[in-house]
């Protein structure tokens, strides 16, 4: 059944160093439990880590123009989820063609981050206010309104201060989870009531709650109080032992707690955005499978410093470390996974006679019915782009229709013609 758990098609302590969007398409479905990116968020900024950090030559640009974007993406939205497609489109009206094309770059690829997501699993998208309200309308059109389960504040100190507005001082972080029996561990993730020592467990200590004008004694939970959902936790600053200079790095204690809350050990964790590898980091030291994926070849440097020295500081602190165990570092890889989820698959020809009763003789190139002859076999997406033979990545076109679209997409054929 396609809702059922699959097997990931690849190891923990893999990284990927390419686009993102190739080798999501190569993964399984329904293979991994839980996924947290920080992609860019469209903030008009060129990043760049300082010369002489851990981290020197890490660099991207988070400004956007649809030069950035392949065009062929803009029309498989419109053919694969008309809704995402809407919201890309008012986005365009409403803030113009960047952030237009900042969704596309992000709606293609976080439609795929549904495919491979377990039902049980959940995803976080961190984000700032610059494009947070038009994800989230994204993902509520890619996983549905009702999977949307929190929107995190992280909030922080530190940095300059307002001058004619406000001090911009958080990030925003976008839980969604669709299945119906979701991974969320309470006991892992709770803090202590307010007032309370640090780890205070008096199970005696009685508090009280105001309702109208009368205050109602209970018995806190000696384990401390689930989080809201703002979180106080600092940024990095220059003197942190974490910090390596990476631009838009994390702390650990923030990734900690989510992964903490919505996997358990030896569940995958996905970062498709890995960047410095915060997120395979804490997934490591929490006994976590985990992959990451980045543009950067610095990434696999990255992962395998920073996961080396946190084992040598767990080994320190504990007498050993919890992970797994990463001979001779992270696998780095450039080409896409191979799916196997999807059975034996007949040769994609012998679903001819198939597609042309389904099409009625009618190419779905030029919309002209021709006799059975002269119809071909075509992949909507191509297998050169992560394509397979599966029957529904297939249908006829007329020959001549099939000799010009070549290895083009559908989408990215019709733009051109």
């Amino acid at each position: 059944m396609a809702n059922e758990s699959a097997t990931p098609n690849f190891t923990s302590g893999t990284v990927w160093t390419g686009d993102n969007l190739p080798i999501l398409r190569g993964m399984n479905s329904n293979c991994v439990d839980l996924i947290y990116l920080d992609p860019p968020f469209n903030s008009n900024r060129t990043y760049e880590a300082p010369i002489g950090s851990k981290a020197a030559g890490a660099a991207f640009k988070d400004m956007w123009t649809l030069d950035d974007v392949d065009v062929h993406e803009h029309g498989e939205l419109a053919d694969r989820n008309p809704a995402a497609y809407s919201v890309i489109e008012a986005a365009r009206q409403a803030h113009g063609k960047g952030m237009m094309s900042y969704l596309i770059f992000m709606a293609v690829r976080l439609m795929e981050m549904h495919r491979v997501l377990k039902e049980t699993g959940s995803i976080y998208v961190h984000c700032d206010p610059t494009a947070s309200h038009y994800l989230k309308l994204l993902m509520d059109a890619i996983w549905g309104r009702k999977a949307f389960k929190n929107e995190i504040v992280w909030c922080y100190k530190g940095g300059g201060k307002g001058k004619n507005d406000f001090a911009r001082k958080h990030d925003i972080i976008l839980r969604y989870a669709s299945g119906k029996i979701l991974t969320f561990n309470a006991d892992s993730v709770r803090v202590p009531y307010e007032g309370e020592g640090k780890g205070r467990t008096d199970a005696s200590r009685w508090g009280s709650r105001r309702i109208g004008d009368t205050l109602i004694p209970y018995k806190p939970n000696e384990k401390g109080k689930i989080p809201e959902d703002w979180w106080p936790m600092p940024q990095l600053n220059s003197n942190s032992p974490e910090r390596i200079g990476y631009p838009t790095q994390k702390p650990l204690a923030l990734l900690d707690r989510i992964i903490n809350a919505s996997s358990n050990e030896g569940d995958m964790v996905l970062d498709p955005f890995c960047g410095c590898a915060t997120a395979c980091v804490a997934a490591d030291r929490l006994g976590r499978k985990w992959a990451g994926i980045d543009l950067s070849d610095l990434a696999v440097r990255l992962v395998n410093d920073r996961i080396n020295s946190d084992r040598s500081v767990q080994e320190k602190k504990y007498g050993k470390h919890i992970g797994g165990n990463l001979f001779g570092g992270a696998t780095a890889l450039t080409l896409p996974p191979i799916r196997t989820d999807l059975g034996d698959i007949p040769n994609y020809r012998t679903h001819r006679h198939r597609l042309y009763g389904e099409q009625e003789g009618i190419c779905a190139g030029c919309q002209t019915h021709f006799p059975f002859r002269v119809m071909d076999v075509d992949h909507m997406l191509p297998r050169s782009r992560g394509g397979t033979d599966h029957p529904d990545n297939l249908q006829l076109l007329c020959s001549g229709c099939n000799r010009s679209k070549g290895g083009k997409t559908m989408a990215e054929w019709r733009a051109m013609k």
